[in-house]
């Protein structure tokens, strides 16, 4: 009896640290708010997810707490680099995504620049 008591408690937990409405971490008000070069479709699939995660950053890395603020000069940098990324896509026929963050930060901030020393 024990052990299900314990799980029901754990799960409980879990559904009630989650924001009303299955929130997953968006922002309440709307859509994204200053989006310039990426499209609320981006959004939807996890563009800032996978920017993070190409980066092996967080999303204060760019943003403050207003998301749609400028203030930050990395993420005026982050826009230009999305620009740069969808414009190299854009060159290939097959409408495929061939480059992304990943391809060049490998999960650090800053790129490697030249191949480790081996």
């Amino acid at each position: 009896m024990r052990p299900l008591l314990f799980v029901f408690a754990i799960f409980s937990l879990v559904l009630f640290a989650q924001e009303p409405g299955g929130g997953g971490g968006k922002k309440k008000g709307g859509p994204p708010k200053n989006l310039k070069v990426l499209t609320p479709a981006d959004m939807q699939a996890g563009a800032m997810r996978n920017a993070a995660q190409g980066l092996g950053v967080m999303c204060d890395y760019c943003h403050v707490d207003d998301r749609s603020s400028d203030e930050k000069p990395t993420k005026l940098v982050a826009r230009n680099m999305f620009q740069l990324v969808n414009d190299i896509n854009a060159k290939f026929p097959d409408g495929k995504v061939h480059v992304t963050c990943y391809t060049c930060h490998r999960g650090a901030e800053m790129p490697l620049t030249a191949a480790p020393a081996q």
